[in-house]
């Protein structure tokens, strides 16, 4: 197993939580719980940026995907933007949407999202003229009939 990651957080609000694994050790969480740090309500079919009070200092070599939480998710409440580039140092925002029905209250302290640190790998891009055949070949989104 690599060694942990340690990631400078800086909290932006007295009300901020840093962000944290509910589960750890060799069979924990993938993502660590990110929090709001304000109260809001999210009317149905309304899009905001929930401050979570927190700014991060990701290693170069690292970014972070903003992801669902399930038990939101479930509610209609869903994330939009997610990316965080490892040279962004500003307050950590999560885009969250209300596709339900019934307005949803975010209290400051409510886990809003999850944090998925991820290997930045920087690729080129090689324009060809064709691609080499595979298995799946064209077939575009819900091919594997799922």
């Amino acid at each position: 197993m690599d060694a942990a990651v340690s990631i400078k957080t800086r909290r932006l609000s007295p009300t901020a939580m840093l962000p944290k694994y509910a589960h750890t050790g060799a069979w924990g969480d993938l993502a660590a719980d990110l929090y709001a740090s304000a109260d809001v309500t999210l009317a149905p079919g309304q899009t905001l940026a929930v401050s979570t009070g927190i700014a991060l200092e990701l290693p170069s070599e690292y970014g972070a995907l903003v992801e669902d939480r399930s038990g939101l998710a479930i509610r209609g409440i869903t994330t939009l933007a997610g990316v965080i580039d490892p040279g962004y140092r500003g307050e950590l925002r999560v885009v969250l949407t209300n596709l339900g029905t019934a307005a949803v209250e975010i209290t400051a302290g409510d886990r809003i999202a999850q944090l998925r640190l991820v290997r930045r790998i920087e690729a080129t891009f090689e324009e060809v003229e064709e691609l080499e055949d595979a298995p799946r070949g064209v077939g575009g989104f819900g091919s594997t009939g799922v």
